[in-house]
């Protein structure tokens, strides 16, 4: 299992315990992942770090002064 954060503009799109899909992108230097249909982003991953799955499970959401969190668990 393998959990990753992703930002989340506003509370109240996802909740523990929901099915997510994501999508990949990439440019020359690194992938970022979206959380269909655009609730969440992740960070930048190199190619050695990439998510190898396309659907996860959210096992957490957060608000600190930055904003709403999301974690997602995988499986690879």
């Amino acid at each position: 299992m393998r959990t990753e954060e992703f930002k989340m503009e506003r509370h109240g799109l996802l909740k523990e315990g929901d099915r997510v899909e994501i999508i990949e992108k990439n440019t020359e230097a690194f992938y970022y992942y979206t959380i269909v249909p655009a609730l969440a982003m992740s960070g930048n991953y190199k190619l050695a770090d990439r998510i190898r799955s396309n659907t996860g499970i959210v096992k957490d959401v957060r608000q600190d002064p930055r904003g709403f969190f999301v974690d997602v668990e995988f499986e690879e």
